[in-house]
């Protein structure tokens, strides 16, 4: 039950800090018992890193959204429409397993995450990316 710093931020995420204070268990110099109880708190005014990350990530879908919608208002660009939906579903799932990585550290402190269901983000956009969709024959 040694002691250490940690950072919590505004969303709710933490991470470990420097090593503080050595618990009575362990006799060694410089070791520590395994266990890490909290010394200090520190808390950020701003969003986690994972957070930005994740927004840049949703900014990013959003704008092939955009463009996918336009693309197919226009009747043209079966090519690239076809390529950027399959970038969409790959950076989807790079935002849900961002946000799963974000939730499994606040339920591990005993918060409730944001429930966040894969499929509903999806669906919520409306495009569908399958070739008939776009494809004229």
């Amino acid at each position: 039950m040694c002691y250490f710093d940690q950072t919590r931020w505004v969303c709710g995420y933490w991470r470990w800090g420097h090593f503080r204070q050595q618990c009575n268990k362990e006799y060694r110099m410089g070791e520590t018992c395994g266990l890490k109880l909290v010394y200090e708190t520190r808390t950020e005014g701003d969003k986690c890193k994972l957070c930005q990350d994740t927004e840049k990530k949703q900014r990013r879908y959003d704008k092939m959204y955009r463009d996918v919608q336009r693309w197919q208002r226009e009747g043209s660009r079966n090519a690239t429409i076809e390529r950027t939906c399959a970038e969409m579903q790959e950076v989807l799932g790079q935002i849900y397993r961002m946000r799963e990585e974000h939730d499994h550290r606040l339920q591990s402190l005993g918060l409730v995450g944001l429930e966040y269901d894969f499929l509903s983000l999806f669906i919520r956009t409306g495009i569908v990316c399958d070739e008939e969709d776009y494809m004229s024959d």
